[in-house]
């Protein structure tokens, strides 16, 4: 789950199932009482419907926070420093597991490096501001936690294949990706 429409989604389905919820937030949902094992089944295959996966295994539910935790962190933080932000201590501190071990089984489960994922996420923030047009590239670039706004330009075109002005010139015909598929 990566919005507040993925969670409140979540929250529909588990109550149309009547199963009592105590809490949803951000990549998980936390009932009550565990689901027998005919609801478990119709739960992920209602999931599965909407587009989510029912993590039911220690890797992949490790995996999961940390990806929400960047997804928090980049996308829904309100206002911190984000140039201080270390992410791998932030990342072992909020998980409890050391930043090592954390990385290599993000590696194996995801194909792609923890630090992989965070650019991704980092530069599709860029997009989102660049769309919105409000900031300049400085005010962007220190809103996302880089040094400069060369740091954040070269990256950009690292991945996107364009430099922030000419995304912004053509982000109709290029668009942007959802969050869950960064």
């Amino acid at each position: 789950m990566v919005c507040l429409r993925c969670i409140r989604t979540v929250e529909r389905l588990l109550t149309q199932q009547n199963l009592s919820v105590k809490h949803v937030q951000l990549g998980e949902a936390e009932l009550f009482k565990a689901p027998d094992n005919d609801q478990l089944s119709v739960l992920r295959e209602s999931l599965e419907l909407e587009g989510f996966e029912l993590l039911d295994n220690r890797n992949s539910r490790l995996v999961e926070q940390v990806k929400n935790l960047i997804i928090s962190e980049i996308h829904h933080a309100a206002s911190k420093k984000p140039e201080t932000m270390n992410f791998s201590d932030f990342l072992a501190r909020e998980t409890g597991y050391e930043y090592s071990q954390l990385s290599k089984l993000f590696s194996l489960v995801e194909g792609v490096t923890i630090e992989k994922y965070l650019i991704a996420q980092r530069i599709e923030r860029v997009k989102e501001l660049l769309v919105y047009g409000e900031q300049t590239l400085s005010e962007i670039a220190w809103q996302t936690g880089y040094s400069s706004t060369q740091h954040l330009s070269k990256q950009f075109r690292q991945v996107t294949g364009m430099t922030p002005t000419e995304f912004k010139s053509g982000h109709e015909r290029t668009g942007r990706k959802t969050l869950d598929a960064v």
